[in-house]
C-alpha cells in the first residue's frame, strides 16, 4: 500500500505528540515538544538561514544547509559542528522533516517548481520577504495579495508557517541568550505545522505568537506594525488591532 507524504507527516506528528501534551494556549497557538531527531533542511544560508540553523545545531538538531554556493555551505557546516552538513537545495528539501526557506522572494517561483515533490506535505517555515526593488513583479503581487497566501501558492502542497520575517537578521542568532522575552509573530493555517514550527522557534529563543492564518502573513515583514522586537503581549495587542481594521 502506497503511503502519501501527507500521511507520513501526520503520523510523524502523532508520534511526536504521543510523548508530549499538545494544548491550545489562550486560543492562539499550539505547543508540542519536538525531538532533536527532527531533521531540518535550510534553503538559503545567508544571514538569516545561517544564524537560525546554527542555533538549531547548537540545540542538538541535525541541519543541512543549502544555497546556490555549495562550497560556502560546506565551509559553514564545518565551522558549526558535527550535526551540520551541506547539500543542494533539492537534497536539503529531501533531508528535512521541516524546511526553513530564507531566500529572496523572487527565488520562490523557481523553488516551487524544482522542489515540488520534495516539499509536498512538508512543514515549511517561510522566512522570505517580498521587496519589489529586489524581487520584481512577484514581490509586488505578494504585497498586494499577502505574502503568506502567495507563498502557499508558489509552494503548492507545502504546509506553510510564516515566521522569522518581522525581526532583523542581526538579532536572529542572539535571541537564545534571553529565551522567551521577545515574541515572534507567526501565521499559518495548519495546526500541526504550527505546533512543530512553534517549538523550533522556541528553541531559537523566541516566544511564538500566532497572529492568525496565512492571510495575516501580509503583516509579517519589515515596515508593518508587527515589525521589530515586541513582547508576546504587545504582538497580541497589535495583531488584534490589525484584525479590527
Amino acid at each position: 500500500m502506497k503511503i502519501s507524504q501527507e500521511s507520513l507527516s501526520r503520523r510523524y506528528f502523532i508520534a511526536l505528540a504521543g510523548s508530549a501534551t499538545v494544548t491550545l494556549i489562550a486560543g492562539e497557538t499550539l505547543h508540542a515538544a519536538s525531538s532533536t531527531s527532527t531533521r531540518i533542511g535550510v534553503i538559503g544560508s545567508g544571514k538569516v538561514g545561517s544564524a537560525i540553523g546554527r542555533t538549531w545545531v547548537n540545540r542538538g538538531y541535525e541541519v543541512m544547509f543549502s544555497s546556490r554556493n555549495l562550497d560556502n555551505d560546506k565551509t559553514l557546516a564545518s565551522q558549526i559542528g558535527a550535526k551540520a552538513r551541506a547539500g543542494t537545495p533539492k537534497e536539503a528539501a529531501a533531508f528535512g522533516d521541516v524546511i526553513l526557506i530564507a531566500v529572496p522572494y523572487g527565488a520562490l517561483p523557481d523553488l516551487g517548481k524544482s522542489l515540488s515533490s520534495e516539499l509536498k506535505g512538508k512543514v515549511v517555515i517561510d522566512a522570505c520577504n517580498p521587496f519589489p526593488s529586489r524581487d520584481g513583479e512577484i514581490a509586488t503581487l505578494a504585497r498586494e495579495k499577502g505574502a503568506g497566501v502567495t507563498s502557499a501558492e508558489l509552494l503548492p502542497g507545502a504546509r506553510i508557517v510564516r515566521a522569522f520575517n518581522a525581526i532583523g537578521a542581526a538579532r536572529m542568532g542572539s535571541a537564545h541568550e534571553a529565551p522567551g522575552k521577545v515574541g515572534m509573530p507567526i501565521a499559518g493555517d495548519d495546526k500541526e505545522a504550527i505546533a512543530l514550527a512553534s517549538q523550533l522557534i522556541r528553541d531559537v529563543g523566541y516566544q511564538p505568537v500566532l497572529v492568525g492564518g496565512l492571510a495575516m502573513g501580509r503583516y509579517l515583514m519589515p515596515g508593518s506594525p508587527l515589525a521589530g522586537e515586541h513582547s508576546p503581549e504587545e504582538i497580541r495587542k497589535i495583531a488584534a488591532g490589525l484584525k479590527a481594521e
